[in-house]
C-alpha cells in the first residue's frame, strides 16, 4: 500500500499513517484502554485538526529537533547545538531558556533598526487590521507611499520601483531589465558574489558551494573579485592601480559579444566574505560597462539603508547606478524585495508584468516605518560612527591575535578573515571563536569561501557600550581559540 493517505482511507475519513511513523498513543508510551485490556485494536482515526493540535503541542520533539527533522536538509543551522530563538527587543534576543543574547549578526543583516521596534510593531499590527493582501493589480496606500518616499530620496534619475519579496526576486527583476532595456544578452558578474539561490542567481554566483547544479542560466560571465587581501594579480593596493577594475573591459572584449547587457555587482561582496572594492573601483567598471551598451546593477541588499554609514553602499564611490536592488534591511525583518530604476529603464517591460506578494500593504508599511526611524533617528550616521569605533577594535584585536589575517568592512558591516600560515583560510577557527562568543551572550556570523570569515553586522541602533561588549566577547573567544591550540 501507498504510504500516502489513500483515496478510500480519506473517503472513510480515516488517514493512513506514513510508513514507520508512530501513532500518537506509542509517542506517548500509553496504548489506552486496548493496550490496559490486552486487546489489539485499530488505531483511531486521526483528522487533520487533531494531527495540527498534536504538532502544536509540546510534545516528543522540541524545535530544533522539528526544524532537524521536517525541513530540507539543506537548511543548516549555527552552533554545534542549533540556538532556538524565541524573543527579540531592541539589540537583544532570548532562547527558549531564557537566555539573553546580544544580536550583531541581526538576522543576516536584516533587522535595522533593532527587534520588534515598537514603531515599525505599530505599522505592522495596525495595516494588519486594515487590509493584508492586495497583489499590485490593486494600488493600495502603503505601496504608493513606499514607492514616493523611494523616488525622493533615491540617487539621480532614479524614481520607479518593482516591488518583490526577496533579493533574489529583486536581482532577477534588474537582469531581466537590463536585458528588456538593452536588448543583449551577456550580464558580468562578479567571483566571490552571491545573488540568491533561484536558478538565475545560482548561476550568477561566484562561490562553488552554491553551483551545485551547475550553470542552468547562460549568460553570466564572472570577472575577478576586487579582493585586495587574495588579490589575484599578487599586486598590491594602491600600486596595483585597481588592475582588478581594468581587466572588466578585457573580460568584455574577449569573454563576451562585445555588447553587453550589464553588470549585477554587490557594493560589498556579503557572503562572499564582507569584500570592500578600493574607492575608484566603480568608477573605472561603471565606465567600462557603459562603453559597451550596458547597465550598471548596484546590488545593494546588503549595504542599503545606512548599513555601510551612507543611506546607500555606493554613496562612497561617487557612483549613480542605472539600477539598484534592494532587500534585508528594508523593513525590519518583513520580507521585502525592490528593483529601482530610471523611467527611460522602467518601461522597456512592458505590460502583462505583475507581483502576488510584491507591495504587500502589511510589508510596505513596515519599511515605510522603518525608513522613517532610520531617518528621524539618523542612523546612517550611527552606523558610521560606531563601524569606526568597531573597526578600529578590530584592527586591535588583529594586534593581539594572529588567527586574524585581515580586518575590513564599511560603517556596522565589519569581518575579520581568519587565516592560517600562508593566509591558508582557518574555518575551524571561526566556528570555535562563533561558539566562544555564543557562550559569553553574544551573536556573530560566518561566511566567505570556506566558512572562515566572521562577519559582523549588529542592527543600526547599536551603541558604543555595546559595541565594547561585543569586542570584549571576541577577545576571550580569541583567547580560548589560544590556549586550544
Amino acid at each position: 500500500m501507498s504510504t500516502k493517505t489513500t483515496r478510500s482511507s480519506r473517503a472513510n475519513g480515516v488517514r493512513t499513517r506514513k510508513s514507520g511513523a508512530p501513532h500518537a498513543a506509542d509517542r506517548r508510551g500509553n496504548g489506552g484502554a486496548a493496550a490496559r485490556s490486552g486487546a489489539t485494536a485499530e488505531p483511531a482515526a486521526e483528522t487533520p485538526a487533531t494531527a495540527l493540535d498534536r504538532g502544536l503541542r509540546p510534545g516528543a520533539l522540541d524545535t530544533a529537533a522539528k526544524h532537524r527533522r521536517y525541513l530540507f536538509p539543506c537548511a543548516t543551522t549555527y552552533y554545534q547545538e542549533p540556538l532556538t530563538l524565541v524573543r527579540g527587543q531592541g539589540m537583544h534576543v532570548w532562547d527558549d531558556r531564557g537566555r539573553q543574547y546580544l544580536d550583531c549578526f541581526g538576522g543576516v543583516l536584516t533587522v535595522s533598526v533593532g527587534h520588534c521596534h515598537p514603531e515599525v510593531t505599530e505599522a505592522i499590527v495596525k495595516q494588519a487590521q486594515t487590509l493584508v493582501h492586495t497583489s499590485t493589480l490593486y494600488p493600495n496606500p502603503p505601496l504608493s507611499d513606499l514607492a514616493e518616499t523611494l523616488a525622493q530620496i533615491l540617487p539621480g534619475d532614479i524614481n520607479r520601483t518593482f516591488f518583490t519579496s526577496s533579493g533574489t526576486e529583486a536581482d532577477e527583476t534588474a537582469v531581466l531589465l537590463a536585458r528588456m532595456h538593452t536588448r543583449n544578452q551577456e550580464i558580468i558578474v562578479l567571483r566571490y558574489g552571491y545573488s540568491g539561490r533561484s536558478m538565475m542567481a545560482l548561476a550568477a554566483a561566484g562561490q562553488a558551494p552554491w553551483r551545485q547544479t551547475g550553470t542552468q542560466v547562460a549568460g553570466f560571465v564572472h570577472a575577478m573579485a576586487p579582493y585586495c587581501y587574495r588579490c589575484p594579480l599578487n599586486l598590491t593596493y594602491p600600486s596595483c592601480e585597481v588592475a582588478c577594475a581594468k581587466d572588466v573591459e578585457e573580460v568584455i572584449n574577449t569573454a563576451t559579444s562585445g555588447a553587453i547587457a550589464g553588470m549585477l555587482v554587490e557594493v560589498v561582496i556579503g557572503s562572499g566574505g564582507f569584500i570592500v572594492p578600493p574607492k575608484e573601483y566603480f568608477q573605472i567598471v561603471a565606465e567600462s560597462v557603459r562603453r559597451a551598451g550596458g547597465v550598471f546593477i548596484a546590488d545593494e541588499v546588503q549595504t542599503g539603508w545606512g548599513r555601510t554609514g551612507k543611506m546607500f553602499g555606493i554613496q562612497h564611490y561617487g557612483v549613480t547606478p542605472d539600477i539598484m536592488t534592494f532587500a534585508k534591511g528594508m523593513a525590519n525583518g518583513s520580507p521585502i524585495g525592490c528593483t529601482a530604476t530610471t523611467e527611460a529603464i522602467a518601461s522597456a517591460i512592458r505590460p502583462l508584468s505583475f507581483s502576488t506578494f510584491g507591495g504587500n500593504p502589511i510589508t510596505s508599511a513596515a519599511a515605510l516605518a522603518t525608513l522613517r526611524v532610520i531617518q528621524k533617528q539618523k542612523l546612517a550616521e550611527n552606523a558610521r560612527d560606531m563601524g569606526d569605533h568597531l573597526h578600529q577594535g578590530l584592527l586591535e584585536l588583529q594586534c593581539k591575535h594572529r588567527v586574524i589575517g585581515d580586518v575590513r568592512g564599511l560603517g556596522l558591516m565589519q569581518g575579520c578573515e581568519l587565516v592560517g600560515p600562508e593566509k591558508t583560510p582557518d574555518p575551524k577557527s571561526a566556528a570555535a571563536v562563533l561558539e566562544g562568543t555564543r557562550r559569553r551572550g553574544v551573536l556573530i556570523g560566518k561566511g566567505g569561501m570556506w566558512g572562515h570569515m566572521l562577519r559582523v553586522a549588529p542592527p543600526l541602533t547599536v551603541n558604543r557600550s555595546q559595541i565594547d561588549e561585543l569586542l570584549a566577547a571576541l577577545d576571550g573567544a580569541f583567547a580560548d581559540l589560544a590556549l586550544s591550540a
